[in-house]
C-alpha cells in the first residue's frame, strides 16, 4: 500500500506524476475546485469581518470521497497537496484540507505537506516531494480577498443593471474596465475627423538600381505631417523640385551605422496569448486550452511527458538548468558564435508582475518540434513550435544590421532621404521574430540601397506626390486588448481569457474581422457604469486594487482592512443609485428632433434588438424608426453572388423577431433560411466525413450549435462544444463539453448509445469567471 497520497487537480496530470513517483505514492485528482461560495446573497458576511460561507461543489464530491476513503486505509499516510503553483492552486489545496479536517478523526496523526513544481518532469516532481512546505496562507488570503471582491461587485452591481437596463446583464471588477476600453476606442473612431496630408517621393537610380527617397525638407524648412495638405501645395512643391533638380539629385550625406537587435524575452501568459493570436490566429481561450494540454503531458514512447512549464505566469525568468541546456543546444545546433558570452536575463515590463515562477518555456530543448509532430494534434504542434522557437531564440546572440541613411538634394529646393538596412549577422532572427500589432511601417527601412558616395549626382526618374488621410485608431484585437490590459495592470495572467469570453457571452461586444465592436447593450452598460460608478471602472483604481492583492500575497497587508476600505463606499453608492437613477435615465437619450407625427421630442431607446428612435409621447403616439433610418422598413438587401440552395431564387437579408437573417426571396413558397452570422472554426475534424472541420454556428433564433463545414455534403451536427479527444469507451474520434444543472460540466461522448461521461473542469478559466461575479 502506498505510504504517500498526492492530490492534483486533473487526472491527466495525476497519471504522469504517479508514473514518475513510483509505488510508494498514490495520486488522486480533485478535478479542480472542491468548494466555493454559496451562490446566493450573504455568502460574504460584510457585517462579520467578511466571513465567507462555503459549500462543497456537488459535481466533485465523489472525488473528495475517494480521497477520504484512501486516507482512511492507513493511519500514517502522508498527504501531499500538489495543486498548481499559483494563488488559485494554493487556495484549492487549502479548501480541500479544510474539508478533510472536518471529517472525524481523518487527519489525526497524518502529516500534510504542500508541494509545488513548475514543470511536470521527473526531476522537478521528485525534487518537489522531497521538500514539502506548509500551505502559504498569504497566497490563500489574497485569493479569498479576490474572490470576495468579485462576489460583492457581482452580487450588487448585476442586480442593479437588471433593474436599470434589463435582465441577464452583469458587471465585474475587471470585466467592466475592459468593456470601457473597447467602448472608448469605438467612440474615438466615431469622433475621428480625417485630415488630408501629402507626401512627395522620388524614384531615383544609382549604379543601375532603383530605389525610393522621401521628401523631408522643402526650401530649407523641415516638413511636418500637415505642411503639405492640399493638391495645390503638393503640385507647387513638385514643380519647384523638378525645376531645381533638372533630372539629377546630389548626394550630400551618407550615414552608415551598425545596429543591434535583441531577442524578445521568453513567453508570459499575456505575451503567449498575443503571439498565438497574431501568428496562429488562436483566441485566448484556445491558446490556454492547448497550453494546458502541453503542460499536463503528452504520451511519448509509452510515457506521458509535460512539454512546457506552467502556463499562468508573468515572470520572464528561466532556471539555471534550463539556461545551461539551451546554451549547449544552441552551440551544437547553430554554432558557438550564436551563443552570447553570458546567459540573457530579462526584466518584465508588466505592471504588478509577480516574479515567483519561471516564464513559459519548453521542458527540454532537445524535444525539437518536428520530432513530436506525430504525437501532437495540429493545435498542440503549432503552439509547441511557437514556444520552442521563442525559448531558444531568447538565449541566442543579437542580430547585427548595417543601416544607411542617404540625404539627396534637388538644388536648393528640397532634401530627400532614403533609408535602407541589411542583416549582417542574423543571430536569433534566423529562428524567430516577434510580431507587432497594427504595424503599418513593418517594411520601413528594410530595403537594401546601392553603394553611394557624397557629392555623387544620380538620376531622378520621377516625382510622385501622393494624397493621404489620417486614420482613426484601430479597434482592439484579442492580442492588442490583452496587451493593453496588461500595460494598465488590470487582471492577472489567468483572467484574460475569461474576461474576453464573458464580454462575448454577455453580448456586450461582437467580433468583426477579429476585432472587438461594442454592441448597443455594451454601450449602455458602459455608459451607466462610467457615469455612476466612475471610480470602479477607472483603470488606475483597478490596477491599484491588484497592487493591494499582490501585497496581501506577499504578507505585506491584511485582507480584511482592504475589504472594509472597498466595501463601505461601494455599498453606499449602490444604495444611492438604486434610488436616484431611473431606467429612463440609463436607456434613453434625447435627440435634437421632434416627432413627425405629433411634434413631441424624439429619443433613442434600447430595445431587444438594439437602439431605436421613439416618440416621448408614447403610448399616445407610437412613432418609431430604426437609428438613422426611415419609419418604413427598407427593402431587403440582396445577397450578392448566391442563390437559394433549394429553389435557386435570390437570397435576401431579412429582419425578424430574432434579428437579421438570410432568407429566400420566394417566401412563402420557399421557406429556406440561414444564419447571417459567419461560422467560427473550432479546430476539430469532423468525425463523420473526416474531411471537413466542425464549425461553431448560430441558428436563426440565436442558439449555438456545431456542424461540419462541408454541409450539405456532410450533415454531421451536435449541440455541444467539440473536443479533439477520442472517447476512451467507444473510440469515437471526438468528445463534447456538456453542462447541465444536475450534473454540472462534463466531458461526454456524443454517441447516445455509448453513454461515456466524466467531470470536466475548464482549466483555462480562472476562479473569477462566475455567473454573477465574472471578471
Amino acid at each position: 500500500m502506498a505510504k504517500n497520497l498526492v492530490i492534483v487537480e486533473s487526472p491527466a496530470k495525476g497519471k504522469t506524476i504517479e508514473k514518475y513517483l513510483g509505488k510508494d505514492y498514490k495520486v488522486l485528482a480533485s478535478y479542480g475546485h472542491v468548494r466555493d461560495l454559496l451562490p446566493k446573497e450573504g455568502a460574504v458576511d460584510t457585517a462579520n469581518d467578511f466571513t465567507m460561507k462555503y459549500q462543497n461543489i456537488d459535481r466533485n464530491s465523489k472525488h473528495v470521497d475517494a480521497i477520504v476513503k484512501e486516507l482512511r486505509k492507513k493511519d500514517n499516510t502522508t498527504l501531499l497537496l500538489a495543486t498548481d503553483p499559483d494563488r488559485e492552486g494554493e487556495a484549492i489545496s487549502w479548501h480541500l484540507l479544510e474539508i478533510l479536517k472536518k471529517k472525524r478523526g481523518l487527519m489525526k496523526e497524518k502529516e500534510v505537506g504542500r508541494v509545488a513544481f513548475n514543470e511536470i518532469t521527473k526531476k522537478a516532481i521528485k525534487e518537489a516531494v522531497e521538500e514539502p512546505r506548509e500551505i502559504a496562507m498569504d497566497l490563500v488570503d489574497a485569493q479569498q480577498a479576490r474572490r470576495a471582491l468579485d462576489y460583492l461587485v457581482g452580487f450588487n452591481l448585476s442586480p442593479l443593471l437588471w433593474k436599470k437596463i434589463r435582465r441577464g446583464l452583469s458587471a465585474g471588477r475587471v470585466q467592466s474596465p475592459a468593456l470601457r476600453m473597447i467602448v472608448e476606442r469605438e467612440e474615438a473612431i466615431e469622433a475621428f475627423i480625417p485630415q488630408e496630408y501629402w507626401t512627395v517621393e522620388a524614384d531615383v537610380s544609382a549604379q543601375g538600381e532603383n530605389f525610393i527617397a522621401k521628401l523631408t525638407h522643402l526650401k530649407d524648412q523641415k516638413l511636418n505631417q500637415f505642411d503639405i495638405n492640399n493638391t495645390e501645395l503638393a503640385h507647387d512643391a513638385e514643380a519647384s523640385l523638378l525645376a531645381a533638380a533638372e533630372g539629377k539629385l546630389t548626394i550630400t550625406k551618407v550615414d552608415k551605422k551598425k545596429r543591434k537587435r535583441n531577442p524578445s524575452p521568453p513567453f508570459t501568459t499575456s505575451t503567449l496569448q498575443q503571439e498565438a493570436s497574431r501568428k496562429l490566429g488562436f483566441s485566448a481561450q484556445r491558446t490556454m486550452r492547448t497550453a494546458q494540454q502541453l503542460y499536463e503531458g503528452i504520451e511519448l514512447g509509452g510515457e506521458t511527458t509535460g512539454l512546457i512549464t506552467y502556463m499562468r505566469t508573468d515572470s520572464v525568468n528561466l532556471s539555471n538548468d534550463a539556461l545551461d541546456e539551451l546554451r549547449q543546444f544552441i552551440g551544437e545546433r547553430y554554432g558557438t558564435d550564436n551563443v552570447p558570452a553570458e546567459p540573457r536575463a530579462f526584466k518584465t515590463k508588466a505592471k504588478n508582475a509577480q516574479e515567483a515562477h519561471e516564464a513559459i518555456r519548453i521542458t527540454s530543448v532537445n524535444r525539437v518540434p518536428q520530432s513530436l509532430q506525430e504525437h501532437l494534434t495540429k493545435d498542440q504542434f503549432r503552439l509547441y513550435e511557437l514556444i520552442w522557437k521563442r525559448t531558444v531564440a531568447c538565449q541566442m546572440i543579437h542580430a547585427t544590421l548595417d543601416t544607411v541613411a542617404v540625404d539627396l538634394t534637388a538644388g536648393d529646393a528640397g532634401i530627400f532621404r532614403a533609408n535602407g538596412s541589411v542583416v549582417v549577422t542574423p543571430g536569433f532572427m534566423a529562428l524567430y521574430q516577434e510580431s507587432v500589432d497594427d504595424n503599418k511601417d513593418a517594411d520601413k527601412g528594410s530595403k537594401i540601397l546601392p553603394p553611394m558616395i557624397e557629392g555623387e549626382r544620380i538620376d531622378l526618374i520621377s516625382l510622385r506626390p501622393e494624397q493621404h488621410f489620417t486614420e482613426p485608431p484601430p479597434r482592439f484585437s484579442e492580442a492588442s486588448l490583452v496587451k493593453t490590459l496588461e500595460e494598465h495592470g488590470i487582471g492577472r495572467p489567468s483572467t484574460y481569457a475569461s474576461i474576453i469570453s464573458t464580454l462575448q457571452q454577455r453580448e456586450y461586444v461582437e467580433m468583426d474581422k477579429k476585432r472587438f465592436i461594442p454592441t448597443d447593450v455594451g454601450r449602455v452598460v458602459n455608459k451607466f457604469l462610467t457615469a455612476h460608478f466612475t471610480q470602479y471602472v477607472d483603470y488606475e483604481f483597478t490596477a491599484n486594487l491588484e497592487d493591494e492583492l499582490d501585497a496581501i500575497s506577499r504578507g505585506e497587508e491584511e485582507w480584511i482592512p482592504l475589504m472594509r476600505r472597498f466595501w463601505t463606499p461601494f455599498k453606499e453608492l449602490v444604495d444611492d443609485k438604486e434610488k436616484s437613477v431611473s431606467r429612463k435615465d440609463v436607456t434613453e437619450e434625447p435627440m435634437d428632433e421632434n416627432c413627425p407625427e405629433c411634434g413631441k421630442p424624439l429619443v433613442t431607446k434600447l430595445g431587444k434588438r438594439g437602439r431605436f428612435v421613439a416618440c416621448t409621447g408614447y403610448p399616445d403616439c407610437s412613432y418609431t424608426r430604426n437609428i438613422g433610418g426611415e419609419q418604413e422598413r427598407a427593402e431587403p438587401e440582396v445577397v450578392e453572388g448566391r442563390t437559394c440552395p433549394e429553389c435557386d431564387s435570390p437570397l435576401l437579408i431579412r429582419e425578424g423577431r430574432y434579428g437579421k437573417f438570410i432568407g429566400c426571396s420566394a417566401y412563402p413558397k420557399c421557406k429556406h433560411i440561414e444564419s447571417l452570422e459567419q461560422p467560427a472554426e473550432t479546430g476539430v475534424e469532423c468525425p463523420k466525413c473526416k474531411e471537413g472541420q466542425i464549425l461553431r454556428r448560430k441558428s436563426r433564433r440565436g442558439k449555438v450549435f456545431y456542424s461540419c463545414g462541408r454541409y450539405p455534403d456532410c450533415d454531421y451536427a451536435i449541440w455541444n462544444e467539440p473536443v479533439a479527444e477520442p472517447c476512451p469507451n467507444c473510440d469515437w474520434p471526438i468528445l463534447t463539453i456538456k453542462t447541465t444543472k444536475r450534473r454540472g460540466t462534463e466531458k461526454v461522448c456524443p454517441q447516445k448509445e455509448c453513454g461515456y461521461a466524466e467531470p470536466y473542469n475548464r482549466e483555462e478559466s480562472s476562479e473569477d469567471d462566475r455567473e454573477a461575479t465574472e471578471d
